[in-house]
């Protein structure tokens, strides 16, 4: 039971991090002797639930649906064809695509019982891919939380994401890490929801350190998107980002700094430390300074459109301008449920891109 002394120490170990932006837990400090090789991952969402809450017309591929839209049959061609490129990581968006034994009201009709998530977890295994949980907890990808996404920063939505990143992780036999999201809680991001909340400044960090100290008790590293702090006050985000969490910055389209380029920024940061609106003239570029800064990262590429050379490209900027040592490996992502479907932004439908989006993760991976 999640009690108000237990709310209160962890709110205190949460404020305690602000000061330790530069300290990697002594949980991950040998993680890559114990994982040498690069990660190649692919995301896969059992749920979809994660923006309108209802069937927004400007949106309508993407709002709420409340019975599981997945197909199993697809899940496994997936699957094997992250085995046959080579891949060895996939990252499950979770969301209420499960009937949770601590919160089985949230889950979809048809949701996944936790033992047939623990079958395909093994699944997965044997077919060489590391299986990687992923609950996005901003509060504009939150509507897979059902009432709970309501109650943003009271005790009742403290419980919850306390008991439910204990129940995943123990489903997930105590991963090596824990995508808690994070990314995008904007008002433009949300404009079309009917229910919007944005967390700012201490409420924000005060909300993820709670989210970072839940994995790592329990024996996992966080893992998030972190666009919404780093693009929109980088010195704030380098000043309290802790080390041990891993970044995945995110950029899909096909403008990266050149050799001059980089070279010519050398000893400073990309962002632009005057401006008072956007503060990266090119998003690709927040991977040198989160490289510069010290921290482990996964760049992230995607298939959701017509950009059939962004992750080759990432993943050739990445091999020539990260340190070796702090870049983690890839992330390909395609944005789509895991259903055979049609595809608004082309006549591809959905399983010929999510399968597609894996064969180009697999032909970039021979940059390594």
């Amino acid at each position: 039971m999640y009690n108000r002394r237990k709310f209160i120490k962890d709110m205190a170990v949460a404020g305690s991090m602000t000061t330790t932006s530069s300290l990697v837990s002594p949980l991950f400090r040998n993680q890559r002797s114990v994982y040498p090789d690069k990660i190649w991952a692919c995301l896969l969402h059992l749920s979809f639930n994660m923006w309108e809450e209802y069937i927004a017309p400007q949106r309508p591929f993407r709002g709420y649906r409340p019975d599981l839209q997945f197909s199993e049959p697809l899940w496994n061609k997936a699957l094997n064809e992250m085995t046959e490129q080579g891949l060895n990581m996939v990252v499950i968006d979770l969301g209420d695509g499960v009937k949770y034994d601590s919160y089985p009201e949230i889950a979809v009709n048809n949701a996944w019982s936790v033992d047939k998530l623990r079958a395909e977890l093994d699944k997965a295994r044997k077919l060489g891919l590391e299986p990687i949980p992923k609950l996005n907890f901003s509060a504009g990808h939150d509507t897979w939380m059902g009432v709970y996404s309501r109650m943003v920063s009271t005790e009742p939505y403290y419980e919850f994401c306390s008991n439910l990143i204990k129940e995943v992780s123990e489903l997930f036999d105590q991963p090596r890490f824990f995508h808690l999201g994070m990314d995008e809680e904007t008002y433009s991001h949300q404009r079309y929801q009917k229910h919007i909340v944005v967390r700012q400044g201490e409420a924000w960090w005060k909300d993820f350190y709670f989210l970072v100290e839940e994995v790592e008790k329990n024996n996992s590293r966080a893992w998030i998107w972190p666009d919404y702090f780093l693009w929109n006050e980088p010195e704030v985000f380098f000043k309290r980002m802790p080390k041990s969490v891993v970044q995945s910055n995110w950029y899909y389209g096909h403008d990266f700094a050149t050799k001059e380029e980089v070279a010519a920024t050398d000893q400073q940061e990309f962002y632009d430390k005057s401006s008072k609106g956007k503060k990266y003239k090119r998003f690709s570029d927040a991977y040198l300074d989160l490289d510069r800064h010290g921290y482990d990262q996964i760049p992230t590429g995607s298939f959701h459109t017509d950009n059939a050379s962004n992750i080759g490209q990432t993943v050739e900027f990445g091999q020539k301008f990260l340190s070796d040592d702090r870049l983690l490996g890839f992330l390909q992502t395609i944005w789509k449920p895991t259903i055979e479907d049609s595809d608004r932004h082309s006549d591809m439908g959905y399983e010929e891109r999510i399968l597609k989006g894996i064969d180009l993760m697999g032909k970039a991976k021979k940059y390594d």
